[in-house]
């Protein structure tokens, strides 16, 4: 066992109270379980979007397999400048073997048309990408971040993967979005409590065309909320409409008479005639309601 696993493993085990899964193993062994199924490679490129998970994984193999592990970044129309910052803060903390590279999910026109399975092609698009340069570099597998958490969420990007051969260590050893928070901050982590995050298309509703300008909106948008203070916010794009889904304990503050007009002034700039918010707050899918979906 390294001498950083068996540190993590003692922070954790001040900290843990009930993190066991059914079979009773314990957050920490199933981190090691992680570090035992890297060290089953030679060499691979972690999908590293600078979010929790994927930030986690990218540390791990790299303690694992140390210049054997490469950490890629797409630099994508979908996501926000703001991931791609965090990735770089990750990768230079930790010594990581980074770079970024352009992906052009926007070039093709079943990704604008934005179906309900738009994931697909976005990860069709990356995944390509990835599995095209660990050709081109004789490295081993492609890897991502996703959880045991995903399992029963609806995401058509996962058939993508298994049709690029991409595994999935933190599913695979079965550990929790909460479990990796843990880790991380056992690890010393910054991205420990970032607040999930997914690309910027999923602001737009399904079957509206997707567009560069709507995306540059969007993004503009969240990060004059994020500017403002606001910790946990979406920007739900309809049109000339912006709605908003900002943290249970936030909203009180964005309906504050002078942040309120201060809100409105700032995304009337960049676009919206209207602004609203959602009183149900944020939740994850909120465009998915009413939509009958199955886990993929």
């Amino acid at each position: 066992m390294t001498t950083t696993t068996s540190t993590t493993m003692k922070m954790l085990k001040k900290r843990r109270t009930s993190t066991s899964d059914d079979s009773g193993a314990g957050v920490a062994v199933k981190d090691q379980r992680l570090r035992e199924l890297l060290s089953g490679f030679s060499s691979a490129i972690v999908a590293f979007s600078g979010g929790v998970d994927s930030a986690y994984l990218s540390v791990v193999a790299t303690q694992v397999l140390g210049a054997g592990a490469l950490c890629v970044t797409a630099d994508s129309p979908s996501y926000p400048e703001h991931h791609r910052s965090l990735a770089r803060q990750v990768a230079g903390a930790f010594a990581l073997r980074h770079e970024i590279i352009a992906t052009a999910e926007l070039e093709r026109p079943e990704y604008r048309a934005n179906p309900v399975n738009r994931c697909y092609y976005c990860k069709q698009e990356l995944y390509s990408a990835l599995t095209a340069l660990a050709g081109e570099r004789a490295i081993d597998v492609v890897l991502d971040g996703n959880n045991a958490d995903d399992r029963g969420d609806y995401r058509p990007g996962r058939q993508a993967a298994r049709e690029h051969g991409v595994r999935s260590p933190l599913d695979e050893v079965g550990l929790t979005k909460q479990e990796i928070r843990e880790l991380s901050r056992a690890a010393g982590m910054a991205t420990w409590n970032e607040p999930a995050s997914a690309c910027l298309s999923s602001r737009i509703p399904y079957d509206a065309e997707i567009t560069d300008v709507k995306l540059r909106m969007v993004e503009q948008a969240e990060t004059v909320l994020r500017d403002m203070g606001f910790r946990v916010c979406r920007v739900r794009h309809h049109d000339t409409l912006a709605r908003l889904e900002l943290g249970a304990g936030e909203i009180a503050r964005a309906l504050d008479p002078g942040l309120r007009d201060e809100i409105v002034r700032a995304l009337r700039a960049i676009g919206y005639r209207e602004v609203t918010v959602d009183l149900q707050g944020y939740r994850t899918g909120s465009l998915n309601e009413g939509i009958r979906l199955r886990p993929v």
